[in-house]
């Protein structure tokens, strides 16, 4: 009597097992379950891709109105700001006319900016809650010096000197400050900072509330270098803030309903999906207990890790996170779309990132097909091969960058520095000395560069001879990566992923 019970558990076992690893379609055809968490994976797809695409299109808009008032800003304080930026900074100085006439310019602008200004902007209140320009400057504490006879004596110790410029007085009544009397010298930078407040009113066309907005500005000469070149940055630091009253007649309330609306309806659908991936794999736990259990009474032995590790599908986990994700942006996007909060950077992360896990998902369902299959096993067994090949040519490259940037930086301006050097090993543009060349491959373009060869024939001689170098090492990176990955798909006639462990579980009844 107990053997017949031992076979009858170990039937159910059996069947059971067989059932847990069929895909959807076999598991209607065996005993007609709905496959659930199937249908409800392609709606959730659907309802989360149209979801993020109109928060993607209100996000362009926030980004837009951020960069469009940041060009407004340089044309605006900046004098003699051309529309292009001159490398990292904006425009440069090289005369003491010219820098005086730049910082009161910027003064200027600003005393009479709702005069001037062409957009919906305002004066906004400092860090000491008051409204003005403050204007900083920065030089050595001491010091003399004379060129033409190679004599220099100065202190290192940096002074910084502020002033709060407010609207009562009027820029002329500045300039005849001591604190504008600068020595050029000793001068390190000034700063010039101010906040300015607007509104996005075109948001308005796309039947959403506007949002309020605070631009941090800081306007920095660097002299630092001391080289006769006053470098001029502008930083703007835009912030969102929930606007304080607003009162908007027309149909944009009844927009914003319907939009919680389908938001709310993406939470639903996603608790949905993590309820029922969840529970599949709260069964497959107890399942692999089951299994454990009559492996070691029956065989008298463990199960090793990497068959217990079958159990757990790492598809239903990748699907809780995105789940867990949506549902957090989802709130998120419900109060940034009400303007209870403004965090668009934090919910643009949650959004995005889990948009990505649902679409990477599908390939599990790809995976139900032979031929799909065949390239998904390829793809994971070929993944820890790349990714260690990957490490290797991540230390050549290095390597390549840093030479670059040491022996060939004199020399050329793509390699000035390591940052360009580590750009210029991915692609290589035309240069700024050099005849403009269309972009074209690294190693093709650096040949034909003719301005840098007539730099130093040294370098040129490196250059080329490191450049081949280069070539080779591409090809064969090539030639490597294709026959990993191409590599396993000669022995893939199984394309069933069980591990031969759960062949017994698996034979025909």
């Amino acid at each position: 009597m107990a053997h017949l019970d031992s076979e009858v558990k170990e039937e159910c076992l059996r069947e059971d097992l067989k059932f847990y690893f069929m895909n959807p379609c076999e598991k209607y055809r065996a005993r007609h379950q709905i496959p659930w968490k199937l249908g409800l994976q392609i709606l959730k797809i659907v309802m989360v891709t149209t979801q993020l695409v109109r928060f993607g299109l209100s996000n362009q808009m926030v980004v837009a109105f951020k960069e469009e008032n940041t060009v407004a800003f340089k044309h605006l304080f900046l004098k003699g700001y051309s529309g292009t930026d001159e490398d990292d900074y904006s425009c440069s100085l090289y005369t003491q006319e010219d820098a005086y006439e730049s910082i009161f310019f910027a003064i200027n602008q600003y005393h009479h900016l709702k005069n001037i200004s062409l957009g919906t902007l305002g004066y906004g209140e400092n860090e000491d809650n008051t409204i003005g320009l403050k204007v900083c400057k920065q030089h050595y504490k001491k010091g003399t010096m004379f060129p033409c006879n190679e004599t220099l004596n100065i202190d290192s110790d940096i002074e910084i000197d502020c002033v709060h410029l407010d609207l009562s007085k009027s820029p002329q009544d500045w300039k005849n400050s001591s604190f504008f009397k600068l020595e050029f010298y000793r001068l390190l930078q000034v700063e010039i900072s101010f906040h300015i407040k607007g509104i996005d009113l075109q948001t308005i066309h796309s039947r959403e509330l506007p949002d309020c907005y605070v631009f941090q500005n800081t306007i920095t000469f660097d002299n630092k270098a001391h080289s006769g070149k006053i470098k001029i940055y502008f930083d703007s630091d835009a912030k969102i803030e929930e606007c304080k009253d607003l009162n908007i007649s027309g149909s944009i309330q009844k927009n914003t309903q319907y939009v919680l609306v389908f938001d709310a309806f993406v939470i639903v659908i996603c608790l949905a999906s993590l309820i029922l991936c969840t529970r599949s794999i709260v069964l497959a736990l107890r399942l692999r207990k089951r299994f454990l259990n009559f492996f070691l009474e029956k065989y008298k032995r463990h199960v090793c890790n990497a068959d217990q590790w079958e159990f757990i599908n790492g598809w239903y986990v990748l699907v809780i996170i995105s789940d867990l994700m949506t549902i957090i942006g989802s709130i998120l996007k419900m109060e940034i779309k009400a303007k209870n909060l403004t965090n668009y950077d934090l919910c643009s992360i949650l959004l995005g990132t889990s948009t990505l896990f649902v679409w990477v998902g599908v390939i599990r369902y790809l995976g139900y097909f032979q031929a799909y299959n065949v390239l998904i096993l390829t793809m994971q067994a070929s993944l820890p091969k790349v990714l260690r090949f990957c490490a290797c040519a991540g230390m050549i490259y290095l390597g390549y960058m840093f030479c670059g940037w040491i022996v060939l930086g004199p020399y050329h301006d793509k390699v000035c520095s390591a940052n360009s050097s580590f750009c210029t090993l991915g692609t290589w543009g035309p240069s700024k000395r050099g005849p403009k060349l269309p972009s074209s491959h690294f190693a093709l373009a650096c040949t034909i560069d003719i301005e840098f060869f007539k730099d130093s024939d040294y370098g040129s001689l490196l250059f080329v001879f490191s450049m081949s170098s280069m070539v080779l090492f591409c090809k064969e990176l090539t030639s490597v990566l294709f026959r990993i990955t191409l590599g396993p798909t000669e022995n893939s006639e199984r394309v069933d992923s069980v591990r031969p462990v759960f062949g017994y579980a698996m034979s025909p009844l």
